[in-house]
């Protein structure tokens, strides 16, 4: 459940990533021309470029976290084969310190270790769980959707309406949006919801707000 909160709590994240740069980009360009298809090629461009440094982003991160769990483990294991009695003592102590008296404590890590050691020293001392190392390919590909998941909201808004309600209609799709995704991240993280709520949508309006001012004074110019 936790494994998949987090995942959860990732593509939320990403999408109010998506949302938020997608939309500055467009209510900017729009600020500067009514011309569809160049609004249109700016929120692809951005769509793609967005959704790609997310997913390479994560990808690296991930295998970065892979590769030291990967590297505790093998050091855990070389541990093990050279001085298994030392590291079922640590184990014991490891054990003791959760609260557990020192002959249950003994007693529990002898057969923790009797039935996998690598396991039982992963868990409790690495906070590893062996068979279930994070995939940084899956990692990438969460990020890549869910950032384009939550791009294609203010990049359909701004070009579907008539010149004249692009940018109402952008901006109201948008801060819905961030109010939404405010709301999950704050119930996800158990949290109060109205300030997150608040963060999300300031940021998201504070951003449209200065991309459209530079935008428009880009066009007039």
């Amino acid at each position: 459940m936790s494994t998949r909160l987090n995942w959860l709590r990732a593509g939320v994240l990403g999408a109010n990533d998506g949302i938020i740069s997608t939309a500055g980009l467009v209510v900017g360009v729009a600020g500067a021309t009514t011309d569809r298809p160049a609004i249109l090629a700016a929120g692809v461009a951005g769509l793609l470029a967005g959704s790609m440094s997310m997913a390479a982003g994560e990808y690296v991160s991930v295998s970065s976290q892979r590769d030291s769990e990967r590297a505790a483990l093998e050091e855990e294991r070389r541990e093990l084969a050279e001085d298994p009695e030392a590291e079922l003592q640590e184990l014991t102590e490891l054990l003791a310190a959760r609260g557990l008296t020192r002959d249950v404590a003994r007693e529990a890590a002898v057969q923790l270790t009797e039935r996998d050691a690598l396991r039982a020293h992963a868990r409790v001392e690495l906070g590893i769980e062996p068979d279930e190392l994070a995939n940084p390919w899956h990692a990438a590909l969460a990020s890549l959707v869910a950032f384009t998941v939550g791009a294609l909201l203010p990049l359909l808004a701004i070009v579907l309406p008539e010149p004249s309600r692009r940018v109402p209609v952008t901006v109201a799709a948008v801060l819905l949006a961030l109010t939404l995704c405010g709301w999950v991240s704050a119930r996800l993280g158990e949290a109060p919801a109205p300030r997150a709520i608040l963060r999300n949508v300031a940021g998201g309006a504070l951003a449209m707000a200065v991309t459209y001012a530079v935008g428009t004074w880009m066009g007039s110019g």
